[in-house]
């Protein structure tokens, strides 16, 4: 079935093509993070007020790690307890940074009522596979063993992100159900990245090769994995053997994305698990469209749903 783009959707891609935008394959990876963070003031909405947005240093054996705890205007708390989401942002594992999903994060905090604290892992091609999971496991390991310092109600702790960041919150939720890190209450996947084979019929369709082309993907998987076994779990949750047991999920897709059969079968696997899970589709969108709410009203959307989804699990 051919994927339509809807209008603002389409009207945003036609701009970047006339816009002349370099492929990221095309650049250095210190050139695709700049010419990244650029794109952001283009396409982030205006942030929501929040309480405090403040820095935070982790440390972990690998050296301190960067992080940012978003604290909303209201705040769901009991006890002086409060629901966190650890954030992970997208970027191939190569690019993006604290300050590219600021604004996802600061929505996050308002839309859910709950601190996000967004960690700043090590990139490729400067620190390869698995750097940036062990970053991710232990900021969350870190965030848990200080909770209560934190405002944070541990029984509370979730992980999500978008793309790469959907990757590492799922590879953090499987590490934490065996025994690597705390329990975990839920899980967002935001067009997640599941499974390096590259193989489902997503990735061989030429309406999918939007903004996140086919090409642009190997430019990342061959920074962030080098020559690492793709199909190691921590690589490609897909690949874990067996999904069961782990946490609440909500996984987000878009029709024109190559990730878009891979995160729905994730979904469907998480399932036939056992696992509860909420699947919501955007047809219309490309990859990275959650980030994009200036332009595109259906970020917005999502971004209301993900915190009412946040909302009801805990």
């Amino acid at each position: 079935m051919p994927v339509i783009l809807d209008p603002d959707a389409s009207a945003v891609f036609k701009a970047f093509q006339e816009a002349g935008r370099p492929p990221y394959e095309t650049l250095t990876p210190r050139e695709a993070r700049e010419f990244y963070l650029a794109g952001r003031v283009i396409t982030n909405p205006e942030p929501p007020e929040l309480k405090s947005v403040a820095p935070l240093s982790i440390p972990s054996p690998a050296g301190s790690i960067p992080a940012r705890v978003y604290t909303p205007l209201k705040l769901r708390a009991a006890g002086g307890l409060a629901p966190c989401l650890v954030f992970f942002h997208g970027g191939g594992w190569v690019i993006g940074d604290l300050d590219s999903h600021d604004v996802a994060c600061r929505k996050l905090a308002h839309e859910g009522e709950l601190i996000v604290i967004s960690v700043d892992y090590r990139l490729a091609p400067e620190h390869k596979f698995p750097a940036a999971v062990d970053d991710a496991i232990d900021a969350t390991k870190w965030i848990a063993g200080n909770a209560k310092s934190l405002g944070i109600d541990v029984s509370r702790l979730m992980v999500g992100g978008d793309s790469a960041g959907g990757n590492l919150a799922a590879v953090v939720a499987l590490s934490a159900r065996d025994g690597n890190g705390p329990p975990i209450a839920g899980q967002v996947l935001i067009y997640p990245a599941t499974d390096f084979a590259m193989t489902h019929g997503s990735h061989r369709e030429p309406e999918t090769s939007i903004l996140l082309t086919h090409s642009v993907i190997r430019w990342f998987r061959d920074h962030y994995l080098g020559s690492a076994d793709g199909s190691d779990w921590r690589a490609s949750p897909a690949r874990a053997s067996t999904l069961a047991g782990l946490p609440p999920a909500y996984v987000l897709t878009a029709g024109a994305d190559p990730l878009r059969d891979e995160g729905e079968e994730y979904a469907r696997r998480l399932k036939k698990a056992g696992v509860a899970v909420t699947y919501r589709h955007f047809p219309g969108q490309f990859h990275g469209f959650f980030t994009m709410g200036k332009l595109l009203h259906q970020a917005n959307i999502a971004a209301s749903e993900i915190g009412a989804w946040l909302k009801a699990l805990n």
